[in-house]
Protein backbone atom coordinates (compact mmCIF):
# COMPACT_ATOMS: atom_id res chain seq x y z
CA UNK A 1 0.00 0.00 0.00
CA UNK A 2 1.59 3.42 -1.08
CA UNK A 3 0.71 6.79 0.07
CA UNK A 4 -0.83 8.03 -2.69
CA UNK A 5 -4.59 8.33 -0.32
CA UNK A 6 -3.47 9.32 2.39
CA UNK A 7 -6.25 10.32 5.03
CA UNK A 8 -3.85 12.53 6.96
CA UNK A 9 0.27 13.30 6.55
CA UNK A 10 1.93 13.28 10.39
CA UNK A 11 5.19 14.97 11.04
CA UNK A 12 5.97 11.99 13.47
CA UNK A 13 9.63 10.78 11.85
CA UNK A 14 11.46 8.18 13.79
CA UNK A 15 15.21 5.98 13.81
CA UNK A 16 15.97 2.94 13.59
CA UNK A 17 18.25 2.07 16.56
CA UNK A 18 20.23 -1.71 17.61
CA UNK A 19 17.28 -3.86 18.91
CA UNK A 20 14.95 -0.60 18.92
CA UNK A 21 13.02 2.57 17.50
CA UNK A 22 13.11 6.17 18.30
CA UNK A 23 10.04 8.16 17.36
CA UNK A 24 9.50 11.75 17.83
CA UNK A 25 6.26 13.24 18.10
CA UNK A 26 3.92 15.77 19.80
CA UNK A 27 4.89 14.08 23.16
CA UNK A 28 8.12 14.13 22.71
CA UNK A 29 10.56 11.30 21.77
CA UNK A 30 10.43 7.83 22.57
CA UNK A 31 13.25 5.37 22.30
CA UNK A 32 11.72 1.42 22.17
CA UNK A 33 14.21 -1.74 22.91
CA UNK A 34 13.64 -5.33 22.70
CA UNK A 35 15.07 -6.36 25.81
CA UNK A 36 16.80 -9.24 26.26
CA UNK A 37 14.42 -11.40 28.25
CA UNK A 38 11.80 -10.65 24.93
CA UNK A 39 10.13 -7.25 26.56
CA UNK A 40 9.72 -4.00 25.49
CA UNK A 41 11.09 -1.27 27.02
CA UNK A 42 9.58 2.42 26.57
CA UNK A 43 11.80 5.41 27.64
CA UNK A 44 10.51 8.88 27.11
CA UNK A 45 13.67 11.39 26.40
CA UNK A 46 13.65 14.97 26.28
CA UNK A 47 14.44 16.37 22.86
CA UNK A 48 15.40 20.58 22.96
CA UNK A 49 15.77 22.07 19.66
CA UNK A 50 18.14 24.80 19.30
CA UNK A 51 14.71 27.47 17.53
CA UNK A 52 13.48 27.23 21.02
CA UNK A 53 16.24 29.29 22.20
CA UNK A 54 17.39 31.21 19.51
CA UNK A 55 14.62 31.99 17.15
CA UNK A 56 16.67 32.62 14.11
CA UNK A 57 17.53 28.50 13.78
CA UNK A 58 13.66 28.19 13.20
CA UNK A 59 14.32 30.32 9.93
CA UNK A 60 13.90 28.80 6.31
CA UNK A 61 16.81 27.37 4.87
CA UNK A 62 18.37 27.73 8.30
CA UNK A 63 16.81 25.24 10.23
CA UNK A 64 17.41 22.45 7.89
CA UNK A 65 21.28 22.43 8.79
CA UNK A 66 20.21 22.95 12.48
CA UNK A 67 17.83 20.49 12.25
CA UNK A 68 20.37 17.95 10.58
CA UNK A 69 23.00 18.30 13.05
CA UNK A 70 20.55 18.14 16.35
CA UNK A 71 19.28 14.99 14.58
CA UNK A 72 22.93 13.45 14.44
CA UNK A 73 23.45 14.02 17.65
CA UNK A 74 20.28 13.25 19.33
CA UNK A 75 20.38 10.17 16.80
CA UNK A 76 23.68 8.89 18.41
CA UNK A 77 22.35 9.11 22.20
CA UNK A 78 19.56 7.04 21.14
CA UNK A 79 21.88 4.33 19.21
CA UNK A 80 24.03 4.49 22.55
CA UNK A 81 21.01 3.93 24.70
CA UNK A 82 19.87 1.16 22.71
CA UNK A 83 22.90 -0.49 22.33
CA UNK A 84 23.29 -0.55 25.80
CA UNK A 85 19.31 -1.68 26.76
CA UNK A 86 19.41 -4.54 24.32
CA UNK A 87 22.97 -6.14 25.94
CA UNK A 88 25.28 -5.68 22.94
CA UNK A 89 27.49 -4.11 24.88
CA UNK A 90 27.24 -6.98 27.27
CA UNK A 91 27.38 -9.37 24.45
CA UNK A 92 31.07 -7.79 23.11
CA UNK A 93 32.66 -7.69 26.40
CA UNK A 94 31.51 -11.33 27.01
CA UNK A 95 33.06 -12.19 23.16
CA UNK A 96 35.66 -15.16 23.91
CA UNK A 97 36.73 -14.14 20.28
CA UNK A 98 37.29 -10.40 21.07
CA UNK A 99 41.23 -9.58 20.13
CA UNK A 100 43.96 -9.17 22.94
CA UNK A 101 44.81 -5.88 22.08
CA UNK A 102 41.01 -4.73 22.47
CA UNK A 103 41.12 -6.67 26.50
CA UNK A 104 44.58 -4.85 26.48
CA UNK A 105 43.53 -0.99 25.91
CA UNK A 106 40.24 -1.73 27.85
CA UNK A 107 42.19 -2.79 30.56
CA UNK A 108 45.36 -0.31 31.15
CA UNK A 109 43.76 2.28 28.93
CA UNK A 110 42.14 5.28 31.16
CA UNK A 111 38.86 6.87 30.17
CA UNK A 112 40.55 10.39 29.04
CA UNK A 113 42.54 8.16 26.41
CA UNK A 114 40.26 6.07 25.66
CA UNK A 115 38.24 8.92 24.83
CA UNK A 116 40.84 10.77 22.92
CA UNK A 117 41.27 7.72 20.76
CA UNK A 118 37.51 7.73 20.24
CA UNK A 119 37.80 11.62 18.86
CA UNK A 120 40.66 10.40 16.81
CA UNK A 121 38.67 7.90 15.05
CA UNK A 122 35.95 10.31 14.24
CA UNK A 123 37.95 12.76 12.82
CA UNK A 124 39.34 9.83 10.47
CA UNK A 125 35.89 9.19 9.48
CA UNK A 126 35.21 12.86 8.91
CA UNK A 127 38.79 12.82 6.85
CA UNK A 128 37.10 9.20 4.92
CA UNK A 129 34.27 10.51 4.25
CA UNK A 130 36.05 13.49 2.81
CA UNK A 131 37.66 11.30 0.26
CA UNK A 132 35.16 9.15 -0.72
CA UNK A 133 32.62 11.85 -1.52
CA UNK A 134 34.36 14.79 -2.30
CA UNK A 135 38.18 14.14 -3.51
CA UNK A 136 37.55 11.26 -5.20
CA UNK A 137 34.63 12.59 -7.38
CA UNK A 138 36.60 15.85 -8.33
CA UNK A 139 40.10 14.13 -9.37
CA UNK A 140 38.03 10.83 -11.31
CA UNK A 141 36.48 13.70 -13.48
CA UNK A 142 39.47 15.70 -13.58
CA UNK A 143 41.10 12.58 -14.87
CA UNK A 144 38.26 11.35 -17.46
CA UNK A 145 37.69 15.37 -18.42
CA UNK A 146 41.57 15.40 -19.79
CA UNK A 147 40.88 12.01 -21.65
CA UNK A 148 38.26 13.75 -23.19
CA UNK A 149 39.95 16.50 -24.66
CA UNK A 150 38.21 18.78 -21.82
CA UNK A 151 34.69 17.99 -23.42
CA UNK A 152 33.58 17.40 -19.70
CA UNK A 153 34.15 20.53 -18.58
CA UNK A 154 31.23 22.20 -18.62
CA UNK A 155 28.81 19.29 -17.38
CA UNK A 156 31.42 18.31 -14.40
CA UNK A 157 29.05 19.09 -11.39
CA UNK A 158 26.80 16.56 -13.35
CA UNK A 159 29.34 13.46 -13.39
CA UNK A 160 30.77 14.34 -10.34
CA UNK A 161 27.01 13.82 -8.54
CA UNK A 162 26.94 10.93 -10.27
CA UNK A 163 30.03 9.14 -8.93
CA UNK A 164 29.31 10.53 -5.90
CA UNK A 165 25.75 8.81 -5.91
CA UNK A 166 27.27 5.28 -7.50
CA UNK A 167 30.01 5.55 -4.40
CA UNK A 168 27.13 5.75 -1.84
CA UNK A 169 25.02 2.84 -3.53
CA UNK A 170 28.40 0.66 -3.17
CA UNK A 171 28.60 1.67 0.41
CA UNK A 172 24.92 0.83 1.24
CA UNK A 173 24.91 -2.40 -0.49
CA UNK A 174 28.21 -3.72 1.21
CA UNK A 175 26.73 -2.79 4.92
CA UNK A 176 23.55 -3.87 3.95
CA UNK A 177 24.94 -7.50 3.54
CA UNK A 178 26.11 -7.09 7.28
CA UNK A 179 23.88 -9.18 10.06
CA UNK A 180 23.45 -6.59 12.88
CA UNK A 181 22.77 -3.57 9.82
CA UNK A 182 20.56 -5.65 8.13
CA UNK A 183 18.07 -6.30 11.22
CA UNK A 184 19.13 -2.46 11.75
CA UNK A 185 17.45 -2.07 8.12
CA UNK A 186 14.80 -4.50 9.06
CA UNK A 187 13.97 -2.37 11.99
CA UNK A 188 13.84 0.78 9.75
CA UNK A 189 11.48 -1.14 7.69
CA UNK A 190 9.18 -1.14 10.85
CA UNK A 191 9.17 2.01 11.62
CA UNK A 192 7.89 3.08 8.04
CA UNK A 193 5.37 1.00 7.94
CA UNK A 194 4.16 2.09 11.21
CA UNK A 195 3.79 5.52 10.26
CA UNK A 196 1.93 4.76 7.25
CA UNK A 197 -0.71 2.63 9.00
CA UNK A 198 -1.13 5.49 11.05
CA UNK A 199 -1.24 7.68 8.02
CA UNK A 200 -3.82 5.37 6.58
CA UNK A 201 -5.89 6.02 9.14
CA UNK A 202 -5.83 2.06 10.34
CA UNK A 203 -6.50 0.79 13.42
CA UNK A 204 -2.27 0.41 15.50
CA UNK A 205 -1.88 -3.60 15.00
CA UNK A 206 0.90 -5.59 13.83
CA UNK A 207 -1.44 -7.21 11.45
CA UNK A 208 -2.25 -3.92 9.51
CA UNK A 209 0.94 -2.36 10.23
CA UNK A 210 2.59 -5.58 7.87
CA UNK A 211 0.58 -4.38 5.26
CA UNK A 212 1.69 -1.36 4.78
CA UNK A 213 4.58 -0.32 2.00
CA UNK A 214 8.39 0.08 3.73
CA UNK A 215 9.12 2.74 1.42
CA UNK A 216 8.46 6.37 3.00
CA UNK A 217 9.22 9.86 1.04
CA UNK A 218 10.20 11.33 4.16
CA UNK A 219 13.19 9.07 4.78
CA UNK A 220 16.55 10.51 5.48
CA UNK A 221 17.76 7.78 2.43
CA UNK A 222 15.71 10.32 0.25
CA UNK A 223 17.22 13.19 2.08
CA UNK A 224 20.26 12.35 1.31
CA UNK A 225 19.83 12.17 -2.35
CA UNK A 226 17.91 15.13 -2.56
CA UNK A 227 20.62 16.73 -1.00
CA UNK A 228 23.32 15.46 -3.90
CA UNK A 229 20.75 16.36 -6.82
CA UNK A 230 20.68 19.82 -5.40
CA UNK A 231 23.89 19.92 -5.03
CA UNK A 232 24.50 19.06 -8.61
CA UNK A 233 22.36 21.55 -9.67
CA UNK A 234 23.59 24.55 -7.36
CA UNK A 235 27.51 23.50 -8.08
CA UNK A 236 26.48 23.73 -12.03
CA UNK A 237 25.12 27.16 -11.83
CA UNK A 238 28.53 28.63 -10.17
CA UNK A 239 30.68 26.24 -12.81
CA UNK A 240 28.56 28.13 -15.37
CA UNK A 241 28.97 31.31 -13.94
CA UNK A 242 32.54 31.42 -12.52
CA UNK A 243 34.11 29.15 -14.87
CA UNK A 244 37.66 30.24 -14.03
CA UNK A 245 37.25 27.81 -10.86
CA UNK A 246 36.61 24.48 -12.06
CA UNK A 247 40.15 24.00 -12.81
CA UNK A 248 41.40 24.45 -9.38
CA UNK A 249 40.50 21.43 -8.01
CA UNK A 250 41.16 22.35 -4.30
CA UNK A 251 39.64 25.51 -4.91
CA UNK A 252 36.69 23.84 -5.95
CA UNK A 253 36.09 21.47 -3.25
CA UNK A 254 36.47 24.05 -1.06
CA UNK A 255 33.60 25.60 -2.86
CA UNK A 256 31.23 22.35 -2.28
CA UNK A 257 32.43 22.10 1.40
CA UNK A 258 31.24 25.76 1.48
CA UNK A 259 27.74 25.42 -0.02
CA UNK A 260 26.68 22.48 1.76
CA UNK A 261 25.04 24.65 4.48
CA UNK A 262 22.61 26.13 1.31
CA UNK A 263 22.19 22.72 0.19
CA UNK A 264 21.08 21.33 2.96
CA UNK A 265 18.90 23.91 4.12
CA UNK A 266 17.12 23.64 0.21
CA UNK A 267 16.72 19.92 0.74
CA UNK A 268 15.01 20.44 4.27
CA UNK A 269 12.53 22.59 2.60
CA UNK A 270 11.78 20.25 -0.52
CA UNK A 271 11.70 17.47 1.86
CA UNK A 272 9.08 19.18 4.15
CA UNK A 273 7.15 20.47 0.83
CA UNK A 274 7.32 16.49 -0.40
CA UNK A 275 5.79 15.49 3.07
CA UNK A 276 2.70 17.82 2.29
CA UNK A 277 2.18 17.85 -1.61
CA UNK A 278 2.26 14.69 -4.33
CA UNK A 279 3.04 15.96 -7.85
CA UNK A 280 5.63 15.21 -11.01
CA UNK A 281 8.48 17.27 -9.26
CA UNK A 282 8.39 15.82 -5.98
CA UNK A 283 8.09 12.63 -7.12
CA UNK A 284 10.99 12.60 -9.62
CA UNK A 285 13.34 14.09 -6.87
CA UNK A 286 11.86 11.82 -4.03
CA UNK A 287 12.18 8.71 -6.71
CA UNK A 288 16.09 7.93 -6.14
CA UNK A 289 15.53 8.04 -2.34
CA UNK A 290 12.76 5.84 -2.34
CA UNK A 291 14.87 3.46 -4.98
CA UNK A 292 17.11 3.35 -2.39
CA UNK A 293 14.95 1.90 0.68
CA UNK A 294 15.20 -1.24 -1.10
CA UNK A 295 18.45 -1.28 0.56
CA UNK A 296 18.12 0.67 3.51
CA UNK A 297 14.98 -0.99 4.60
CA UNK A 298 13.79 -4.39 5.13
CA UNK A 299 10.26 -6.52 5.55
CA UNK A 300 10.60 -6.44 9.61
CA UNK A 301 9.49 -9.97 11.60
CA UNK A 302 6.13 -9.20 14.31
CA UNK A 303 8.69 -8.68 16.80
CA UNK A 304 10.04 -5.54 15.22
CA UNK A 305 6.72 -3.75 14.39
CA UNK A 306 5.75 -4.44 18.23
CA UNK A 307 8.37 -2.41 18.77
CA UNK A 308 7.74 0.38 16.83
CA UNK A 309 4.00 0.64 17.31
CA UNK A 310 4.86 0.91 21.43
CA UNK A 311 7.33 4.12 20.48
CA UNK A 312 4.65 5.13 18.05
CA UNK A 313 2.02 4.94 20.63
CA UNK A 314 4.17 6.76 23.18
CA UNK A 315 4.20 10.02 21.05
CA UNK A 316 0.86 10.40 19.25
CA UNK A 317 -1.94 12.37 20.92
CA UNK A 318 -5.69 10.88 20.54
CA UNK A 319 -6.36 14.10 17.61
CA UNK A 320 -4.65 13.48 14.41
CA UNK A 321 -4.67 17.06 13.88
CA UNK A 322 -2.38 17.50 16.66
CA UNK A 323 0.76 15.98 14.77
CA UNK A 324 -0.14 16.75 10.85
CA UNK A 325 2.35 18.16 8.84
Amino acid sequence: MGNNKLLHKTSVGGQALIEGIMMNGPKGAALSVRMPDGGIDTQMLEFKHAKDKFKPFGWPLIRGLVAYIESMVFGYKCLMISAEKSGLEDIEESDENSSKLDKWLSEHLSKKVMGALTAVASVLGVLLAFALFFYLPTVTVNFINKLAGETLTNYRALFEGIIRMIIFVIYLAAVSMMKDIRRTFMYHGAEHKTIFCYENGLELTVENVRKQSRFHPRCGTSFIFVIIIISVIISSVISVAFPELRNQTLVWMLIKILILPLVTGISYEFIKYAGRHDNLLVRVLSAPGLWMQRLTTKEPDDDMIEVALAAFQAVITDDPKDDAI
